[in-house]
């Protein structure tokens, strides 16, 4: 997966790990998933998501590393009792879905490969510029 364990150490301690995914490799792994694709929801048109999550160890960009964990954590926590700890996770959902947002719109540039056509060309929301030619209407 590209989430590890230790990525978690970064933005909750190991015991609240525990208590939040209700110790359960299955209910980490379902918000993990979900997390991974909510993140390429916002990527897919410009960024090659495939290479992005297929990335291991050093290779993998740290900022969407946290943002995965974060937003995985909030999924995991909307299943806890009476919503325990919610509030930190949704202040820091908010911040990675804005992130993600930015991003979308062209604000941040992040370090990551572009998605490439058959062409080997950048695809996505790229953008030519150009006019027509000037008239000259002389009668």
């Amino acid at each position: 997966m590209f989430i590890t364990e230790e990525d978690y150490k970064v933005v909750i301690g190991e015991v609240a790990l525990k208590v939040i995914s209700q110790v359960s490799p299955k209910n980490r792994a379902n918000a993990e998933t979900v997390a991974l694709e909510e993140i390429s929801g916002y990527l897919r048109p410009k960024y090659d998501c495939t290479a992005i999550f297929s990335a291991r160890d050093e290779q993998r960009n740290k900022l969407i590393v946290t943002y995965a964990c974060d937003i995985a954590l909030y999924h995991m926590s909307a299943s806890m009792p009476q919503k325990m700890g919610s509030e930190v996770r949704k202040e820091r959902y908010e911040r990675a879905v804005k992130w993600l947002e930015g991003v979308q719109a062209g604000k941040i540039v992040p370090d990551l490969p572009l998605a490439v056509g058959e062409d080997g060309l950048p695809s996505g929301n790229s953008f030519v510029y150009s006019c027509q030619k000037q008239l000259h209407h002389n009668w």
